[in-house]
């Protein structure tokens, strides 16, 4: 028997669950499907412990904002990420208003965000970013201070017992969040038709779009239909795409990162941060490795982790395959992802660095960031799997960081590739997979009308209007029960 839909969604995370929310908010008439390999939702990504659960919003993250060949800090990058964070805000207010995310608290809470650096370089450097965000309406309450006794009231655990015999400078926003998007994930597929424990294992092109057949545990083979797929299980979206045979897929490759977490037990020690506090990457590092110290909300309690430390495993999921990425690599791939390897070498000589420390060196990593932590109130974690893209740009492999949307020419497939910020440019991401694949009905007068409902920014420049800028963010902190530190 073939199950028929109208749009299959490939992955229960925050992306699959956003998309599926968003379809049937525009028409309930859609008929939705969600299959998801796991027995759970938003248990790889998306899950509060695989994750920062940061809401970024380039606050404080000082890889979105690199410093330039002559000195200089571009913000293009910062804007654009916190303008995709303020529609998933709206979006996620509109829904609240809705009645359909019943409890804000839940999924999303109030931290300020700061950034942290020392020595003079770093300082300059950090001066001439707020200097250059600070002058845009969306960074216009950042607030800068190389003041000990100011940073001390920021951040009292951080300074506690800090050698001050060098320059120290941080940013702060108030206007921070912690985001549990598993919790997020589960609340948007409320009433969503979903197949759990069902992996995708066949994806070709049928009569009526495409025929997708998934396999249970027992071994039952199921096969459903449907004019429309997305592909968005994480590590796991590259295999699939691979598999559709689509001309587009022939361009990426993928390189995995693993991460690790230090998480804190001593209830004194989490009751004494309130804030993510990130620094600077180390050299050679990949993004997803920028060191910060969070204040969490996992499962209704408060906590504290930091890191993350990476490492490498050849799985593209958590819950993955040894043969994984062994699986991934293709005659078109091949060259692109050599290529990638002998250009980056800092970045493979972290990763060992990262995978041979021992946990004594973990704790010297977080004395930086809290010089006083003992050992016996932290444990190590496992976070996520995080798959890094590798693209052919003009013929040679380069290694894209952050997320890419890539689909058919007929716009009948999209796939998610990529890592953070994905999870907070959720909303973005999806409308946008819409407008390109679903373009005569995302055009239409009843879309386009109840798009603005749900995203009343949608299309407009706020940058220009700092007033309306200020009113619906005043809106979603309502509805979302955020209140500025």
């Amino acid at each position: 028997m073939t199950h028929r839909c109208d749009a299959l969604l490939v992955g229960a995370g925050i992306m699959g669950a956003t998309l599926a929310r968003l379809l049937r908010q525009l028409d309930p008439s859609l008929e939705v499907m969600v299959l998801e390999r796991l027995p759970g939702v938003a248990a790889e990504s998306s899950a509060a412990l695989n994750n920062a659960g940061t809401g970024h919003a380039a606050n404080c993250e000082l890889n979105y904002t690199p410093q330039a060949a002559d000195g200089s800090v571009p913000i293009a990058k910062a804007l654009a990420i916190n303008g995709a964070f303020e529609l998933s805000l709206q979006f996620w207010s509109a829904l609240v208003e809705q009645g359909v995310l019943q409890d804000p608290a839940a999924f999303i809470r109030g931290v300020p965000h700061l950034s942290l650096v020392w020595g003079e370089q770093n300082v300059a450097f950090l001066r001439r970013r707020w200097e250059a965000l600070n002058a845009t309406p969306q960074f216009a309450g950042m607030q800068w201070s190389g003041d000990s006794a100011q940073l001390r009231e920021w951040m009292p655990l951080v300074m506690e017992g800090r050698s001050l015999d060098q320059p120290l400078a941080a940013t702060r926003v108030a206007r921070g969040t912690d985001v549990n998007f598993g919790a997020l994930t589960a609340a948007l597929l409320q009433g969503v038709d979903m197949r759990l424990q069902h992996e995708v294992v066949g994806l070709e092109r049928g009569g009526r779009g495409w025929l997708v057949e998934a396999r249970t545990p027992s071994g039952a083979a199921q096969v459903f239909e449907a004019p429309f797929v997305f592909l968005g299980a994480g590590g796991g979206a590259l295999p699939l795409l691979q598999r559709s045979g689509i001309p587009e897929a022939r361009q990426y490759g993928a390189f995995p990162v693993s991460g690790q977490w230090l998480v804190c037990r001593n209830p004194e020690v989490i009751a004494g941060h309130n804030a993510k506090v990130y620094g600077k990457a180390a050299v050679g590092a990949p993004p997803m490795s920028v060191p910060h110290l969070d204040t969490r909300w996992i499962e209704g309690q408060r906590a504290l982790l930091f890191g993350p430390y990476a490492g490498f495993s050849t799985r593209f999921l958590k819950q993955g395959s040894l043969w994984d990425l062994g699986r991934s690599v293709k005659p078109f791939n091949l060259l692109p992802s050599l290529q990638v390897g002998s250009q980056n070498f800092d970045l493979v000589r972290y990763l060992v660095g990262q995978v041979v420390q021992s946990q004594e060196q973990r704790l010297e990593s977080l004395r930086q960031f809290l010089p006083q932590a003992r050992g016996d109130d932290w444990e190590l974690a496992v976070a996520g799997q995080r798959v890094q893209i590798i693209k052919q740009i003009d013929g040679r492999g380069t290694l894209q960081m952050g997320t890419e949307v890539v689909s058919s020419a007929d716009g009948s497939l999209a796939a998610l590739l990529g890592a953070s910020p994905g999870a907070s440019t959720a909303v973005k991401t999806m409308v946008d997979v819409l407008q390109r694949c679903w373009p005569e009905r995302f055009n239409s007068s009843a879309w386009q009308a109840r798009l603005r409902a749900l995203i009343p920014s949608w299309g407009e420049d706020l940058a220009a209007d700092p007033e309306r800028l200020c009113g619906l963010r005043k809106r979603a902190d309502a509805a979302l029960q955020l209140k500025g530190s």
